[in-house]
């Protein structure tokens, strides 16, 4: 369905505002994505395939600041897959409360690692996942 885990924000994750500066968001976008597609066998057939994703686009929207120490929780999870692109979901929730801190999306182009060029998400990639169209599905307190 989704995958989620856990971490405490960093001192360096901070910026002269005083909270977690935005592009650590998109790190740990990545990061999640990443988990998620390793801990699903993903990974390892993409090699097969010579294979990778490449993003093409990232949406964030920041509810609430984090700053160092919070507990916070990453939910990611697949939205939909289309022929040669898929779109991938992220939650960022502080544990200490469930506050929703921010969502964001990432909308991720296949291809082949030898030409650069888009490829079709074939069937077997696509099934490993489940495919999550309402994010009101993933509870934000299941830590």
């Amino acid at each position: 369905m989704h995958y989620q885990y856990t971490f405490e924000v960093g001192p360096d994750a901070i910026d002269e505002n005083g909270h977690v500066n935005n592009v650590e968001y998109v790190r740990w976008m990545q990061e999640a994505a990443t988990r998620h597609a390793e801990a699903m066998g993903s990974l390892a057939a993409l090699a097969d395939l010579d294979a990778t994703w490449v993003v093409r686009e990232h949406d964030i929207k920041y509810f609430q600041p984090a700053f160092a120490g919070d507990r916070i929780g990453v939910q990611t999870w697949i939205e939909n897959f289309r022929k040669v692109r898929s779109l991938r979901r992220y939650r960022f929730v502080k544990l200490d409360g469930y506050v929703v801190l921010a969502e964001g999306a990432t909308h991720w182009i296949f291809v082949s690692t030898k030409t650069g060029k888009p490829m079709t998400v074939p069937p077997h990639i696509q099934e490993l996942f489940t495919i999550v169209p309402d994010p009101a599905a993933i509870p934000t307190d299941t830590w």
